[in-house]
């Protein structure tokens, strides 16, 4: 009775904490993005308001923008076509001057996405409700996202994935539960933390932007 109270209160842990994890990357994904959809929607006029010479809108959006309007049929002056030419440039010169060692953690994180995914596989009795496998999904689709990020040379990225492996701090004390009732999922979760470890510190070895230097 005492063993099957003490694995209910496991898995009440583990529901809240992956319910929280899950929570922290989808808070992640919608700073982060820009979405096309939404400039699609808007009029002319607020898409006007993207590609002013003083706007403060992210790069991204100002292309958006333009090209949303260009397939409207709006024509640009020489001055607008060189400003948002300069700003497309910016964006691809920043795509290609990403640190290789975040691709490196990009598939670092695609790996514990896989590993993620066997884990699902492997205790799939557990997941006996829809919302276990959404949460479950979740978890995995936002492990994959944050490679995605980490992979576009995101700086930020680095601040999510050590405050997600400080969160998932709080479930160490249960490996070797873990690896006393199940040893392969035991091993496959060990493997996934040393694996974020590693990105951590291949994270944290990469230098900042000279565009960050020069803002502290």
């Amino acid at each position: 009775m005492e063993s099957s109270q003490g694995e209910t209160n496991l898995d009440i842990l583990i529901f809240f904490h992956d319910g929280f994890y899950y929570f922290c990357h989808f808070i992640f994904i919608i700073t982060m993005s820009t979405n096309r959809r939404v400039l699609e929607k808007m009029s002319d006029h607020e898409l006007e308001q993207y590609i002013q010479p003083e706007s403060r809108f992210v790069p991204e959006a100002v292309m958006y923008a333009a090209e949303i309007l260009k397939s409207r049929g709006r024509s640009f002056t020489e001055e607008e076509n060189a400003r948002i030419n300069s700003v497309v440039s910016g964006i691809k010169n920043e795509a290609t001057d990403i640190h290789p060692d975040y691709k490196k953690v990009a598939n670092i994180f695609y790996l514990c996405g896989a590993l993620g995914i066997a884990s699902m596989i492997w205790t799939y009795e557990q997941f006996n409700t829809p919302l276990g496998w959404f949460i479950g999904t979740a978890v995995i689709a936002f492990t994959f996202a944050l490679g995605y990020f980490a992979g576009k040379g995101n700086q930020l990225v680095r601040y999510f994935i050590i405050i997600s492996f400080a969160l998932g701090c709080f479930g160490l004390p249960f490996i070797p539960i873990t690896l006393k009732t199940d040893p392969v999922l035991g091993v496959l979760n060990i493997i996934q933390i040393l694996l974020q470890i590693w990105a951590i510190i291949v994270l944290l070895r990469i230098p900042g932007s000279k565009k960050a230097e020069t803002s502290i």
